[in-house]
């Protein structure tokens, strides 16, 4: 059932200034519990440039998942961009973020990451109780999940760790944001916490930049207000109150939002802000750099027998550092399949004699996938592998000064060494699991691994070159094939662009906090985290207002 919030309202109802405590751009996986949180001490306004995730079926039903992510409207909860490296993407427009968008896995980081990141372990641990409470449920396994685990233990991914939120090397099946009926929990359902006569958050709100002012006796710039516009395209302005010295201003518009948003305000490297046009404010050559994309290879793998709907629930956690996942049924195969149907046609037409060689058997089963999709009847699911960190970096850079448009993002998948034998090493893993005992229900008998993966080849998963030593190479497969599992990160890393308060460096009264701070992915899958971050720097921000704020009257 959809909250009652009678305090989230379409932007074209704001008032041309408004004025409060806290602007937070963004009402996102790190933006709503942040924003809930300071609303029990302060007022709080949150500019949301996408819509409500409810009352929307594709977004709240778990069958629906695929058909969310092709949706190419101007509207669209899940706007699709193509990084340079030449692979399918998605960043979040809706109230909820990627938690709105994504297949729902829910883990913790592990002890070790917070422990380098230096965050209070207890209340980090606090912090995800309070996320937990309202979003994280623990799945029902059925086949194709209980096949996945039991493959992952007979090939030796071990100890058997059953269902827990903690992050454990083994197999474990993790929490989900679906409840028992299949309907998604997001982080605008955190905003349940918010002191309803403190926050306002504002839908379909475009923050165009954010405004900065200098103050007699200070060198430092400070954030001070931000001018935004309505869906009718109407500009409205929000300014800090000036009742206190702690009010700030709040990017949470991850990990593609929030780089670009600081270098369309003149945050960012000077030469390339000069370039667009855009005064400098603070030359920042950091921002937008460290953008990193954990790389998921997939084998999609079609089954003899009819396959339930079931996102990731599973995870074998490796010790060569690489995640083993699973999911099947309609909503995941359309979602794989990215634009299949007609690529697919096309490259059986273009060609009797494709750059690769392809097995019979794989051009049955691609053609069978064509089919089912159009007459959505596909009985199929898919293993993937997702590598920790990852080490390979790139950057993000302004391709306009439009707020609505993506920039450039180049994320360099397997340019270190090391992320490409991690590879290699979970798609042996994926192959193993596959040949097991555990798995043989699921396989058509006439079709050998290396079947799989010719029928991976012909997919247009992405708009990289094919190869034609794919076929026998992982270490080939592994770089034609990259596919995003929507974990990427960077563009305001802690210490280059913000300091451990996220405040960031050289300018008074501006935080960044979401995913852009990272270094590398927390656990198997980050929302847990970003939700976690949200709450536990809300309680911090708060605690020193309250207890070291020093108040000041105009």
């Amino acid at each position: 059932m959809a909250p009652d919030y009678t305090f989230v309202k379409e932007a074209t109802s704001a008032p041309a200034v408004v004025y409060y405590d806290y602007i937070i751009i963004g009402g996102g996986t790190a933006g709503c519990p942040l924003a809930a949180t300071l609303s029990h001490g302060a007022t709080i306004l949150v500019l949301e440039r996408g819509g409500s995730p409810y009352g929307n079926p594709n977004i709240t039903n778990i069958a629906n998942f695929g058909p969310t992510l092709l949706d190419t409207s101007p509207t669209s909860p899940a706007q699709q961009f193509t990084s340079e490296d030449g692979v399918y993407n998605i960043r979040a427009r809706v109230l909820g973020g990627g938690s709105a968008v994504n297949a729902g896995f829910y883990t913790r980081a592990s002890t070790r990451y917070v422990k380098e990141v230096g965050w209070n372990h207890n209340l980090v641990n606090q912090s995800y109780e309070w996320v937990e409470k309202v979003v994280a449920f623990k799945p029902e396994i059925l086949q194709w999940e209980n096949a996945l685990r039991d493959g992952l233990l007979e090939v030796g991914v071990l100890p058997n760790n059953e269902f827990t939120y903690d992050h454990l090397y083994g197999t474990k099946v993790g929490g989900t944001i679906f409840d028992a009926e299949g309907h998604r929990h997001t982080a605008a359902d955190l905003l349940q916490y918010a002191d309803p006569r403190k926050i306002i958050v504002y839908l379909h709100a475009t923050v165009q930049k954010i405004l900065f002012r200098y103050i007699s006796g200070r060198e430092r710039p400070q954030a001070y207000g931000v001018i935004y516009k309505d869906a009718y395209g109407v500009r409205h302005q929000a300014y800090l109150k000036r009742n206190s010295n702690k009010n700030e201003i709040i990017l949470s518009a991850g990990a593609i939002g929030s780089p670009q948003l600081l270098m369309l305000s003149g945050v960012g490297p000077a030469y390339h802000l000069r370039a667009h046009g855009i005064k400098v404010v603070v030359d920042h050559p950091m921002v937008g750099q460290g953008m990193a994309d954990n790389p998921m290879n997939v084998l999609l793998i079609p089954s003899p027998i009819p396959v339930e709907v079931s996102l990731v629930q599973v995870v074998g956690i490796t010790r060569f550092n690489s995640y083993i996942e699973g999911a099947s049924g309609l909503s995941l195969s359309i979602s794989l399949a990215h634009r299949l149907s007609n690529n697919f046609k096309r490259f059986l037409s273009q060609t009797e004699h494709p750059p690769f060689r392809v097995l019979p058997e794989a051009i049955a089963r691609a053609a069978e996938m064509v089919h089912g999709i159009a007459n959505r009847t596909i009985r199929a699911g898919v293993i993937l592998e997702k590598i920790m960190g990852p080490l390979s970096t790139g950057h993000l850079a302004l391709r306009n000064t439009n707020p609505d448009d993506n920039p450039f993002v180049t994320f360099n998948y397997f340019k270190e060494p090391e992320d490409l034998r991690k590879c290699i090493e979970g798609m042996r893993t994926i192959i193993d699991v596959v040949n097991s005992k555990a798995y043989s229900k699921f396989r058509y008998k006439n079709m050998p691994v290396e079947a799989l993966i010719d029928l991976m080849l012909t997919l247009p998963v992405n708009r990289r070159r094919k190869h034609a030593n794919a076929t026998f190479s992982l270490e080939q497969f592994c770089i034609d094939t990259v596919m995003t599992i929507w974990h990427y990160h960077g563009g305001c890393q802690v210490g280059r662009v913000v300091d451990k308060g996220y405040r960031v460096l050289g300018i008074d009264s501006l935080r960044v906090i979401d995913g852009s701070t990272f270094y590398h992915t927390p656990g198997a899958n980050p929302q847990a985290t970003v939700m976690m971050l949200g709450r536990y720097m809300g309680q911090r921000i708060l605690h020193d207002r309250l207890v070291h704020g020093s108040k000041k009257k105009n």
